[in-house]
């Protein structure tokens, strides 16, 4: 049986640079192929929220009415151009959010079924508004 080979500091430091060449080229494999493998890290996909928009002035929403495809998570910006705090509101979607005086809130919806969805400013129960998904 041969005798095992005796690394000396020399052959390790010669060795070094090339394995730690070889180890960050198969951990950059690796992570390429698992974000290719996994389509929603960090690129835009099928599965982003709809983005709507809407805005509370004179105590009314700005549309009244907001339209959104079925099956698909929606984020509504809120946006309150009026002087004092509202409340974003709706129990048929399950939402509730402050919306400070001037200020500007993201609620997100989960995916709705076709509908007509009430919402209202909790604060003003005449400020009423729907979302309809077709």
């Amino acid at each position: 049986m041969p005798a095992p080979a005796v690394m000396t500091e020399e052959k390790l430091t010669r060795i070094g640079p090339r394995m730690n060449r070889r180890i960050g080229l198969h951990l950059l494999a690796s992570i390429l192929f698992v974000s290719a493998a996994m389509p929603g890290l960090g690129v835009a996909s099928a599965d982003e929220p709809v983005t709507l928009s809407i805005a509370i002035k004179d105590q009314k929403f700005e549309p009244a009415e907001l339209h959104a495809p079925a099956g698909k998570q929606i984020a509504i910006r809120v946006k309150n151009l009026g002087a004092i705090v509202s409340e974003f509101e709706s129990s048929a979607l399950h939402v509730e959010k402050i919306v400070p005086a001037g200020g500007e809130v993201v609620v997100y919806v989960r995916p709705q079924q076709p509908g007509r969805y009430n919402f209202f400013d909790d604060f003003h129960h005449d400020t009423q508004g729907f979302l309809v998904v077709p």
